[in-house]
């Protein structure tokens, strides 16, 4: 269960906060108030009903919190949630009450103390994460009277408080504001000091503001997947040589997956209800989306029954699993068969060394064993094993079974010892049916047909094209950059592995799909009618090369291209469609030589007949150098003798789907080239012949069922809506009817 918090935002609306500050676009409210939006955003997205939040607007017109009667400190202070569980609604009356205020009193001090009574009489003495923001320009009055007493009841309740302020100077964050008066330094140096009394977090709003860009990542609470023994050698028979230690498992590294969305009907606003109207589409003000309820109904086909088709009950479904064309059923009371049988456990099996670990032996996500809690045996027996591990550089294969009668799985530990902790990482083996082990020739190697191996080939690289990828792999080489993406020469020399001063860090590496999806979301929830925002520069500044490598870089690939000889590719043309008379557009080649003259030089070539083995192929050969209606009719005419001596030769339903695919090939031709009344003409005589007899099984019987495939696939007429010369939408329908 997750801890319960409750946290108390105090926003100053003063009138001050209304005016717009160095060069921003935004006034000093509106810049404060994206932070204060995300961080309540993010905590109703959560949807934790541990998690409340209270809202407090300072330097207000009106005084409206328990306080303000009995002592006027307290004037100029609204309570506007009190602290409970934020939903969408209570955002959206936020965004309408946090507007400027036309006064600038009101203290800000009092404001704080109004808070912490809040978490007081809210929390009482239970046990909660209590936390204060305090956000201002610092503009207003800030009573430094008795300042020290309220440090030492906000240590004394373990209330966290982070104060931001607009335009607040940070040396650390490299801002500081230019001729600042007098009274807003008093105030922040005050402000400065309580922080520092209660250690708490002080800072500029345009730090924080920044960092709202970047994803945060959600907390995940430890839960211990696995809690039981890791044992090595047979515990039942031979109990007093084996091994046994209580363990945990824990996950260490497992994938997110972005939220997902549910199907929802825009529900009716009160005045659609009164009218009996409802307009759909997308929601707007006043409508609520209902959830949508699903039902599964089971059927069966039964011609006896209205629309051929009977329900069955859940109940009476039984399993079946394929075997070959046949279905074998299992009844519920054979279901245990396909079940294996086995007990939790966690076995030690063998010991292997490191270095024989083939990495693609890794299957998906990893876990950590940690010793049994409240346990020091298990703790001292286990890092026994963690250390001989590590001291022999081996590995333990075990076999694991969470729960009973799951499927064992096959794991891998390996040592991981640290200052802080030492554990086992464990990572899941594939069994034998897993692995695939496709074969592929080896690159930069070339056989001739008596098996000698070439020295010499255009397919082998020459040693100056190794040199030249080598120097361009050199490079582009990320391990010499700092955190900036700025070559630093000095991080080689030092020899420093902290990975926190690495171009791409994993704890930089955010998945873009959630990110996005959770900015979007967000987004949103706050402005229903605003243009979604653009992309974060953190989630696309690994999306390429850094500038500074690729600038070094130019000199190497210029000489990686003049080594392998690279050369540009003409793009393929736009349109392939043949226009009638041969009015074509070609891609003329760069050495602007006419490739179809060239080919019909010479004695001309007697006209081959297209072959049924290599039809396609062929046929488009053919396609390519005609320029009459006339001669791709004949193409076509070729085509269509395939296609029925395929229907009549076909045992069964074998050759129907060869003779779709190129009944397909001359239908899209026809549809680029214009065509289409040569090839309706065509399919045409294909149907009556098929429909007289023409084509029939070679043990008897008609191929009506091949027709049946042909309208499934689409290969009909062509309309006048695909192609110039089609036909009419409705006589392409009536054309694939057949009678039975």
């Amino acid at each position: 269960m997750a801890d319960k918090a409750a946290t108390i935002y105090i926003i100053d609306v003063g009138q001050s906060m209304g005016e717009k500050n160095n060069g921003r676009e935004q006034t000093d409210l509106e810049f404060a108030l994206q932070y204060v939006f995300d961080k309540i955003t993010t905590t109703i997205s959560n949807g934790r009903k541990t998690d409340m939040i209270g809202t407090i607007a300072m330097r207000t017109d009106d005084s409206a919190n328990d306080l303000a009667l009995s002592d006027p400190a307290y004037k100029h202070l609204t309570s506007l949630t009190p602290i409970r569980q934020h939903l969408l609604p209570d955002l959206q009356l936020l965004q309408s009450s946090l507007i400027p205020s036309s006064t600038n009193l009101g203290d800000g001090i009092s404001a704080l103390i109004l808070a912490i009574q809040t978490l007081l009489s809210y929390c009482r003495h239970l046990k909660y994460i209590k936390s204060i923001f305090l956000l201002t320009n610092g503009r207003g009055s800030f009573d430094p009277d008795g300042l020290d007493e309220i440090a030492a009841q906000i240590r004394h309740q373990n209330i966290k408080l982070t104060i931001l302020g607009v335009d607040f100077d940070d040396a650390e964050y490299g801002f500081k504001e230019e001729n600042k008066d007098e009274k807003k330094k008093r105030n922040e140096e005050t402000l400065r000091g309580l922080c520092e009394q209660v250690e708490g977090n002080f800072g500029t709003m345009q730090e924080a503001v920044e960092e709202l860009w970047r994803p945060r990542l959600k907390v995940v609470r430890p839960v211990a997947s696995y809690k039981g023994t890791l044992s090595l050698g047979d515990e039942i028979g031979y109990r007093e040589t084996s091994l046994e230690m209580g363990v945990e498992r824990y996950p260490r590294t497992a994938a997110a997956k972005p939220v997902s969305a549910s199907r929802f009907v825009v529900g009716e606003t009160p005045a659609e209800k009164e009218e009996g109207t409802k307009t759909g589409g997308i929601p707007s003000s006043g409508q609520a989306l209902e959830p949508v309820r699903q039902a599964r109904t089971y059927a069966i086909e039964n011609p006896a029954e209205p629309g051929g088709k009977q329900e069955v009950e859940q109940e009476e479904l039984v399993k079946g699993y394929k075997y070959g064309r046949t279905i074998v059923p299992i009844s519920k009371t054979d279901e245990e068969v396909t079940i294996y049988p086995t007990e939790p456990s966690y076995r030690i099996v063998g010991f292997m060394l490191s270095r024989h670990y083939k990495p693609h032996h890794s299957l998906s996500s990893t876990s950590i064993l940690l010793p049994q809690k409240g346990n020091p045996k298990a703790a001292v027996a286990l890092s026994s094993l963690i250390h001989t591990l590590y001291e022999l550089d081996m590995l333990a294969i075990c076999r694991f079974v969470k729960r009973k009668s799951e499927p064992p799985i096959m794991t891998l530990l390996s040592p991981e010892i640290t200052p802080e902790y030492e554990c086992l990482l464990e990572t899941l083996l594939p069994f034998s049916e897993d692995i695939r082990p496709f074969q592929f020739p080896p690159l930069g190697t070339v056989k001739t047909i008596s098996g000698k191996q070439l020295t010499t080939h255009r397919n082998i690289p020459t040693d100056e094209l190794e040199t030249a990828m080598s120097d361009w792999v050199d490079s582009m080489d990320l391990t010499k950059l700092d955190a900036d993406g700025q070559e630093n020469d000095e991080k080689e020399k030092d020899g420093d592995d902290d990975e926190k001063d690495d171009f791409a860090p994993i704890e930089e590496l955010y998945n873009p799909v959630i990110s996005r999806i959770n900015q979007c979301i967000k987004h949103r929830a706050l402005y229903p009618d605003a243009p979604l925002p653009g992309l974060p520069a953190a989630l696309t500044q690994f999306s390429h090369p850094p500038s500074s490598l690729v600038s070094s870089s130019v000199t190497a690939l210029d000489a990686l291209i003049t080594a392998a000889d690279v050369k540009s590719v003409l793009p393929e043309s736009q349109s392939r469609k043949r226009r009638r008379g041969g009015d074509r557009e070609q891609v003329q080649p760069k050495s602007g030589l006419d490739i179809e003259a060239l080919l019909a030089s010479g004695a001309p070539a007697k006209k081959q007949k297209i072959s049924l083995e290599n039809a396609v192929p062929e046929f488009k050969q053919r396609l390519s150098s005609i320029k009459e209606e006339q001669e791709f009719k004949e193409l076509a005419g070729e085509m269509m003798s395939h296609v029925k001596e395929l229907v009549k030769s076909s045992l069964g339903s074998v050759n129907y789907a060869r003779a779709c695919e190129l009944l397909r090939v001359v239908r899209d031709e026809a549809v680029e080239g214009a065509w289409a009344g040569v090839y309706n003409e065509e399919i045409r005589g294909v149907k009556e012949e098929l429909v007289a007899g023409g084509l029939p099984a070679a043990a008897g019987g008609e191929r009506k069922e091949w027709w049946a495939e042909c309208r499934r696939f689409g290969l009909g007429l062509v309309t006048e809506e695909e192609a110039e010369g089609g036909v009419e939408e409705g006589e392409a329908k009536a054309f694939m009817k057949v009678e039975k």
